[in-house]
């Protein structure tokens, strides 16, 4: 049998280890990880090696040569232009004509190879992928099998509420060289993304084998790091090249140690080394071969690659130092950091977490390093929540980290592009968004700064400057320290999740486009843009003069005193007369204030009261008899009203929405098209029907303010009230509830729900949900926060608490269940 090892790996997220060196040849104990597949290889007696290689090539080819060092014959393949995973190995096709193995020569492990041929061949499979269980399956291919281990569903890089199970790709497969007849030599493609797709429409038997064994896709510092404690600890199964000298100690021949040398294990010495007198080396740390670490030095969980040398009184804690590094006396690096290849720390120099100094710079004596330099990595993380960047103002949110997130931006557009900048009025947000706009001009994109706004009113500017995108920023009124940034696209919608990684990617790297001054363009600046949004929204109504005879009386109130302050503006142009009520502050819970208001709004005789979200966006209404008219209820109500308006053909709405909307639209002969609940698939679906209400569900659904015009419009238009509309929605019964998780649990509830319903009606396009004589249940783990959501619809009060109650019991059993 003969193997692929797909050997192209630029490795980005691992920089500034990675910037001259191919991700295969970054080392693992001092060997590169991409040796340990080779005698992987060979161990299952798979001697025929083809290498495919696109970046720094010749450093692989001159360490490994033709392989004849370690017993095997490698062929290599080199790509002058990246062709994908699976264009990589058709272009070693001329060597597979019999089953193979496809292996990445940048992953760890020890799997037992001729367990998984033999999976293959029992199983007449074409194609078989190597699965493995992970905890928190979001930056990895999810593959979902029947009970024959047939593969019948894959998901590239999932949302948490497309995580149906915890079984993921690894990048090994054992292939059939016919599979690879979908494509042309040359041809672009990948093997998840494209192929395998491909081989699932077709019915190829593809099948899916879970395995056990060890398994870690070095993908950053923080696992490259957990890779090499994990072989320390004997939970790999590979050779180490050293003589272990006690239990945990391992130390390379011609390495000396001076006195009073302490070694608290595990840790792993490379040969040729100089320890100097009272230096400690504490658990985890590896150090390659001819370095020299001077007196009183002390190293933990740290790892020195060959020939750099260490001075006297260096501290060491969790930090990174590549081939040939100068690091002189006194230096302190702590955890996360990294030294590039030749690089020089002068003396009393502090690197603080998490900061990557690229290859050969010098950083010069008593320097403090906050920043990056010049440019470099960030340990992976995920910016983005469930819909937008949040965190402390100058402790999470700094000046620094907004213009890089505005550069990171602008950098995924052409230079001609323009964004809309807007934040609401408060100082701290002001200063979020200046950087964020500086950030942008730097990389020679425009900016149209619409100054004092709210989300809303940053999506209407979009689309009418016909802007490439935009970017909102406001105070959290619940938590004054913390801010919220918001980015959207050319419609307005919501950035999407491929967006979302595109942009971490560019700001953690930082790897941004620059322009030269005189591409530098001038900030547009909109004086009173608020005034323009207020009138386009009463321009968008029927009769306003209907309204001011009618003189409706309204009831507001928010969290932000700033949306008070639109909204009144607003309402006052088109005709109501406003009552604004400030106490929410003062409650303790909701409904509390709920009946507060309701009480308001009926002993004042108000037509409605309105609670607006801090956004602006999401309203609450009140009806004219007191009810409160929130979540699913709105839902329902504002899809009733778009109903009754007309002109429509299908109406947008969240997966989770009741199934009595579609009792509605049945009655009006309008599809219902179910979309996923976070907001920018919601407008963008809304914005793909393109017909005459569009922009009428956009607005009841994203545009609190316009929103209440347009309601408002529409009873007086209609000669009725919200009370009697909202008594014309049938009665539902649904019921939601959230349950603390710990995020490693989530995809593995979620396979286990799947397995144990299997045989029941489920569907899986947004979480988990279940169907029975009862009504429905779904099962939706949360994108921001450590919970499942559940929420279920019955068909009487009773069946709906009886779904609620069922699954909820049931996933905190499966909580429990974690060493299973």
């Amino acid at each position: 049998m003969k193997a692929v090892i797909m050997a192209g790996g630029k490795g980005t997220r691992l920089r500034p280890l990675t910037c001259d060196i191919p991700k295969p040849m970054v080392p693992i104990l001092n060997k590169p990880v991409m040796e340990y597949i080779i005698n992987l290889l060979k161990k299952h007696d798979i001697n025929d090696i083809a290498v495919t290689m696109a970046y720094f090539p010749s450093v692989i080819t001159d360490y490994f040569g033709d392989g004849q060092e370690w017993g095997v014959n490698l062929n290599y393949f080199i790509e002058d232009v990246p062709l994908g995973t699976g264009g990589s190995v058709k272009n070693a096709e001329e060597i597979l004509d019999d089953t193979f193995v496809v292996i990445s020569g940048d992953a760890l492990t020890d799997i037992n190879l001729r367990e998984a041929i033999k999976f293959h061949k029992d199983k007449n499979s074409k194609a078989t992928l190597v699965l493995k269980k992970e905890s928190v399956p979001l930056e990895y291919g999810v593959i979902i099998t029947d009970d024959e281990g047939r593969i019948v569903r894959f998901l590239e890089k999932p949302s948490w509420g497309e995580v149906f199970s915890d079984t993921i790709n690894t990048g090994i497969y054992i292939l059939e060289p016919e599979v690879l007849d979908y494509y042309k030599k040359g041809d672009n493609f990948d093997f998840s993304k494209d192929l395998f797709p491909k081989l699932l429409r077709d019915k190829v038997p593809m099948y899916g084998y879970v395995t056990d064994d060890y398994w870690c896709d070095i993908g950053n510092l923080n696992t490259y790091k957990l890779t090499q404690y994990d072989i320390l600890n004997g939970k790999v199964n590979v050779d180490l090249s050293l003589n272990k000298v006690e239990e945990g100690i391992w130390i390379g021949e011609g390495t000396k140690l001076g006195r009073n040398v302490k070694i608290i294990p595990p840790v792993y010495i490379g040969k040729n080394c100089i320890i100097k007198d009272n230096v400690n080396i504490e658990p985890y740390t590896i150090i390659g071969h001819n370095c020299h670490i001077e007196k009183n030095t002390s190293l933990k969980r740290s790892i020195i690659w060959n020939n750099s040398r260490i001075g006297k009184k260096v501290e060491g804690r969790g930090t990174v130092i590549c081939n040939n590094v100068h690091v002189n006396d006194r230096a302190k690096l702590f955890e996360g950091s990294a030294v590039g290849v030749g690089s020089i720390v002068s003396s009393n120099v502090v690197i603080k977490p998490n900061i990557k100094i690229w290859p050969d710079k010098k950083i010069e004596e008593n320097t403090i390093v906050k920043q990056n330099l010049i440019w470099g990595t960030k340990a992976s993380k995920t910016l983005f929540g469930y819909r937008d960047i949040s965190g402390n103002i100058n402790i999470d949110i700094t000046p620094e980290f907004a213009t890089r997130l505005g550069s990171a931006f602008a950098s995924i557009m052409d230079d001609e592009s323009t964004i809309i900048v807007s934040s609401d009025n408060s100082s701290a947000s002001n200063i979020i968004k200046n950087c964020i706009a500086s950030g942008i001009l730097s990389t020679g994109v425009g900016v149209i700064d619409i100054n004092n706004t709210a989300m809303p009113m940053n999506r209407f500017a979009v689309r009418h400057y016909k802007a490439n995108g935009g970017i909102h920023v406001r105070i959290d009124y619940s938590n004054k320290n913390k801010v919220h940034i918001e980015f959207v696209d050319k419609n307005g919608a919501n950035i999407g999740r491929s967006t979302e990684r595109k942009i971490e990617n560019i700001f953690n790297r930082e790897d941004f486009e620059r322009c030269n001054g005189d591409k530098v363009k001038d900030v547009i600046k909109i004086q009173n843009f608020a005034s323009f949004y207020i009138k386009n929204g009463g321009d968008l109504l029927k009769d306003i003069s209907q309204i001011k005879r009618k003189n409706p009386k309204v009831i507001i109130s928010s969290r932000s005193q700033n949306i008070i302050s639109l909204a009144k503006m607003f309402l006052e142009y088109i005709g109501c007369e406003v009552n604004t009520e400030y106490s929410i502050e003062k409650y303790n819970s909701v409904d509390e204030y709920f009946s507060f208001l309701s009480k308001q709004v009926k002993d004042k005789k108000a037509d409605m009261g309105i609670i607006f979200s801090e956004n602006g966006e999401n309203i609450i209404l009140i009806d004219d008899k007191g009810r409160v008219i929130d979540k699913e209820k709105y839902i329902a109500v504002i899809s009733l009203i778009t109903l009754k308006i007309g002109n429509i053909k299908k109406l947008v709405i969240p997966y989770n929405s009741p199934k009595v909307i579609e009792e509605m639209a049945r009655k009006y002969d309008v599809d219902v098209i179910r979309t996923k609940s976070n907001p920018s698939n919601i407008i963008n679906r809304i914005f793909e029907i393109s017909d005459k209400n569009s922009l009428i569900q956009y607005i009841l659904n994203f545009d609190g303010i316009w929103g209440t015009g347009k309601i408002i419009d529409f009873l007086i238009q209609n000669e009725t009230s919200l009370s009697k509309i909202a008594d014309e929605v049938p009665n539902f019964h649904y019921v939601r509830e959230e349950i603390a998780c710990d995020w490693k649990d989530k995809g593995r509830v979620i396979r286990e729900v799947i397995e144990e319903n299997k045989d029941k009606d489920i569907e899986l396009f947004e979480g988990v949900k279940i169907n029975d004589n009862r009504g429905w249940a779904l099962i939706l783990p949360d994108s921001e926060k450590p919970v499942f959501n559940i929420y279920a619809e019955g068909f009487s009060e009773e069946y709906a608490q009886e779904l609620s109650t069922f699954y909820s019991e049931k996933v905190k059993k499966l909580l429990k269940n974690q060493g299973q």
